[in-house]
Parts: C-alpha cells; structure tokens; sequence
C-alpha cells in the first residue's frame, strides 16, 4: 500500500540497499561528560570495572569530531571541518533556502571559536548519499507531510558522530504555503498574486534545515526557547503573525533569520575546544550557567509532548513569553482572518469546496497555542538543576495564571468565537469527484452537505482534552492541598460547566454550537471519573460532578420549551 502511495507502478520497482562496513573512527578524539542541562543527546554504557565511588553507568554527549590547529588561539581554523552535502535533487528556490539555512550554524561555530569549521555544500556529482563519508541533507517525496529527520551514526563507545544524515520531506513547504494562502487571502481577481506566501513558505524551509542539521550535530529539541525571543532553531516555531495597520493578518516576521542564542551556548559547549591546563568541566558548566542567568532556558520532548506535562514555557508549536497573552493576541488575528475568508483564499478557478482546505489551518491556528496555554492550569515549572548550582528546581504556576490560562482557554468555546460567517457555509458545496475527503478536513456529521458544527467540536475536543487530563487533575488536588490558593480540581470544573452548560444559550446556530461544546465537555468529564489511570481522588471529584450536574440539569428541564433544547439535557 505504502508503495503505491509514492511511486508511478507498484508493480515495477527497484530496492537498492547499501551496507557498510565502517572502520571505527582512528584514536585521538576525547568523549565530552553529559550534562542534562545542555542540550545534547547522550550515549550511555555501563561500566562494571568502575570504582565503588564512581558511578557505573557512563554518560558522554554525541558531536563531531572537532579540533581547533590551534587550541591557545581564540579564533582559529580547524583541523577537519565539519561539511554537510545538500541533495542536488531540491530544486530552485528551495536549494538556496536549505543552504542558507543550514550554513546558519557556521555563526555558531564562529562564536564558539572556530573560523570556517562548518561548511555546507552541493553533494559531489555521482556521490551517493548513504555512503559514510559524507553528511548529507537529502530532499525526499512522501506520501503525506510527515516528519523531517536528523539522524546520526555514532561510535557507540564515545559518542562521535561518524555520519550525519538529514532527511527532509518536500511537502512540508507547502503546507507553509497554504497556512500562508489561510491568512492572507491573497487571490484577488485582477491583482498579480502576493510574493509574501513564497516569502514565507521559504523562511520556514531555513529554519526547517538549521532544525535538522542541529539533531544531526547532536542537539535534542529545545521547546522552551520560544519564550525567549525564539532563541533556538531546534524548537518547532508557530509563524508569528500580526495585524498590519490596515488591520489585515502581516507575515513579514513570521520566522527568525539566524541562529539563536541558545544555539550559540549549545556549540560552545559541545564543541570548545579548550587550552591546555582549562578545568574542562568547570568551564563547560560556567556556559551553561552563564546562559541561564541571560534568561535563556531549555526543556525538551518529554517536557512538552504529553497532554499532561506541567510546564508553563515548554511547547510546541507555541510562540510568545506568556503563553496566555499571545492566545489571546492570536485569537484577534484569527478573528481578522476570518472576517475576510472568502473565494480570495482560493485560486481562480480552484473548486469552491476547497475552501475547507484551506479554511482548516485558519480555523484552528490557535490550536497549539491553547495547548500551551492550559498546560499553566495545574502547572509547575522546573529546571535539570544539579547540586549546588543554584538554580530553582520547581516552582508551581502562581494560582492567578491558573485561572487566568483557564479563563483564556475557555474563551476561545464561544460560540461567536467558533461560529462561521454565513456568507462562508453559503460558499462551500460538497466536494467533487477526485477531491476526496482525508484526514487533513473536518469530521463531517452531514456527508455531503458541509457541517458549520463540525469546526466547533473539532476545536472543543481539542482544547478540552488538556482540561480534563488525569495527570493534571492529580497535580490540581495535590497543589490545591499544599496551598489553598491554588485551584483545586472542583473549581475548575465547575468553571468549565458554568462557561459550557450553565451559560444560557443563544438561539439558532449559536445555540447548536454551545449545545456541540456541552457534550464535549460532558464526554470528556465521564471519561475522567472512569479513567483507570486517574487517581481514586480524581475520579470520585469528578463523579461527584457529574452527580451535581445531573440534578441541576433536572431541575429546569420541564422549563425547557424546544425540543431540541429538552433532548439536549435529557
């Protein structure tokens, strides 16, 4: 199937496999110790010969092999740069953006100390990509706009990076671009078609490149630097998007150009080379603390994937130094960009019913920085501190940002926030033959017919699943118990059915709309006092909501006139 998927005849193909034999690296490289509050990933063994006051596990950082001709000098050129080969299968203009982009860590390595010490370049003719001699950046076509990749092979005694191998898919630029065609409704009949989408679509595919060499150097994600005037390349970056005076959504700056700071302290130390006589490992931990005292941060992937992490800085796809005020800041441009979606989304003679493809991206841009946002309610932040270096190890959310994130996330489940104009349900016919409907469109309960509910419950499910998370219920109790501020799990749930069910509603479709959010609230609470990895606390305070809703619910239903408005409560 997968086969099909991305070649002309499935029945007419060539596997090509290619081994290696590989030589390990010649002596003379030193293993640099790991330390969690850098940034780099690790190879680890254990070491059953160690003394009884050493630890046995060993740890050591994954880069390079990189030496200074000479070490004394400040500045000096490298005895072996590090070169990269781009793919010369990427075409123009995306061969000069991932060039550009990826040449970004030379201003890292200059900072570090060393001149001309990172190259990048076209792969050689003939060359072949897996050959071990060459760190590639290859450009791929795939199915779906998957993942880009930064892998490595790497001497599993030292951790020296033998080869570094970046794949990166060709769909991923356009998604840029139809985010860019959601924003700006840049299609105007008679006009010349708005260079800013490619503008756009292209700074994306820079930093996409700096992104994936980074893993390739040795760096894990950094998922916190958005907070920090976006001081890391290795987070994933949400397009900043502001309103221009003409009050229309302006994608001038809607990526970083260069490479961050905290890519800066991550090469320096990684990659110093030191004079002799430094105390090695006191001068690496004065970079990291040094960084730290700037304000600069790092946390990485299991501090900001799961649905329950507790970090307040920690996100994906996020932008901003407080997650709560960009929401609500980026909740105006989706406002603005809404008010003016229409066929100027599309190009001429594109087919009406691909306006969803385009208004999906639109509707739910505020997607990720909800996340973030919620993800303050039941909070706490912490470091990889060690002993003795003074750093905060944890401190938990100030209970007024937890209500304040909760009232922000609640928000955006007004039904004026989440309804369509009319104009728009007008415009949008069902789809055509050979434009089928996929996983990148909304989950219609009105096939053909396009469904104005099915946006709302979409957008509701997904803010709502972070609210009702059984790990951050559990911190709500516990926190709430160390300190009575603190929201307790009863208050946030009542405040979440008095904005959704307690709120009297509208008529029409705004009604329908608050009715679409009700049930996801309600399915998502019963979810949470059966949810056998939520503590017996949890769930018997969600019980004991759902037995309070329920009698208020009772109490006004003969009351209620429509029957619809009966069956909704019933």
């Amino acid at each position: 199937r997968w086969v099909r998927d991305v070649t002309p005849s499935p029945e007419s193909i060539t596997v090509r496999e290619h081994h290696s034999f590989v030589q390990l690296p010649p002596p003379g490289y030193r293993p640099r110790i790991y330390d969690p509050r850098a940034s780099f990933f690790g190879v680890d063994y254990l070491d059953y010969a160690a003394p009884l006051s050493e630890p046995i596990a060993k740890r050591f950082i994954a880069r390079h092999r990189l030496e200074k001709t000479d070490p004394k000098a400040a500045v000096s050129e490298a005895v072996q740069p590090i070169v990269y080969y781009l793919d010369r299968g990427a075409p123009e203009p995306i061969r000069s953006a991932l060039l550009e982009g990826a040449r970004w860590w030379n201003q890292a390595f200059e900072t570090a100390g060393y001149k001309n010490a990172f190259r990048v370049e076209l792969m050689p003719e003939g060359a072949d990509s897996m050959d071990l001699r060459y760190n590639v950046i290859q450009w791929v076509h795939r199915a779906t706009r998957g993942w880009s990749y930064g892998a490595a092979v790497i001497d599993p005694r030292t951790g020296e990076i033998i080869k570094g191998h970046v794949t990166l898919g060709s769909l991923r630029v356009r998604q840029d671009f139809l985010i860019a065609e959601s924003l700006l409704a840049p299609y105007e009949k008679g006009k010349p078609v708005s260079p800013k989408m490619q503008e756009m679509a292209l700074a994306r595919l820079r930093q996409l490149a700096a992104h994936e060499v980074g893993h390739t150097l040795g760096l894990m994600h950094n998922y916190s630097a958005s907070t920090v005037n976006r001081s890391s390349v290795m987070d994933y970056p949400a397009p900043y998007v502001k309103l221009g005076a003409d009050g229309t959504p302006d994608v001038t700056s809607a990526y970083a150009t260069g490479i961050g700071e905290w890519d800066k302290v991550s090469i320096a130390f990684g990659y110093q080379d030191f004079a002799p006589g430094t105390n090695e490992e006191a001068a690496l931990s004065k970079i990291l603390l040094d960084a730290y005292r700037r304000g600069l941060r790092y946390l990485t992937d299991q501090d900001a994937r799961p649905a329950g992490s507790s970090s307040s800085v920690a996100h994906l796809w996020d932008s901003g130094t407080n997650a709560i005020d960009e929401l609500n800041r980026l909740m105006q441009v989706r406002r603005a960009a809404l008010q003016r979606f229409g066929e100027n989304n599309i190009r001429e003679g594109a087919p009406l019913a691909t306006l969803e493809d385009v208004l999906v991206p639109l509707y739910l841009v505020h997607r990720y920085q909800v996340e973030a946002t919620s993800k303050l309610v039941g909070g706490m932040d912490y470091t990889f501190a060690l002993r003795g270096d003074g750093q905060t190890a944890t401190e938990i959310v100030a209970p007024a940002e937890q209500r304040r994130a909760l009232a922000a996330v609640l928000a955006t489940l007004k039904p004026d926030v989440l309804a369509l104009p009319e104009p728009l349900l007008k415009m949008i016919p069902p789809r055509p033959p050979d434009y089928e409907r996929g996983r990148e469109h909304f989950k219609l309960h009105t096939r053909p017919v396009f469904d104005a509910l099915a946006p709302a419950e979409a957008a509701a499910q997904h803010a709502l699943q972070f609210l009702f998370n059984p790990e951050r219920a559990a911190r709500l109790v516990e926190f709430h118990a160390l300190n009575a501020e603190n929201p307790a799990l009863e208050e946030v749930l009542e405040t979440i059915l008095a904005a959704t069910w307690k709120t009297p509603h509208g008529e029409g479709s705004s009604g329908q709309i608050a009715n679409v959010v009700d049930m996801v609230a309600l399915y998502d609470l019963m979810a949470l006092a059966a949810n056998d990895h939520a503590s017996d606390e949890v769930r018997a305070i969600a019980r004991l909501e759902l037995d309070e809703l329920h009698g208020w619910l009772n109490a006004p239903l003969a009351g209620r006139q429509a029957i619809s408005d009966q069956a909704h409560v019933s």
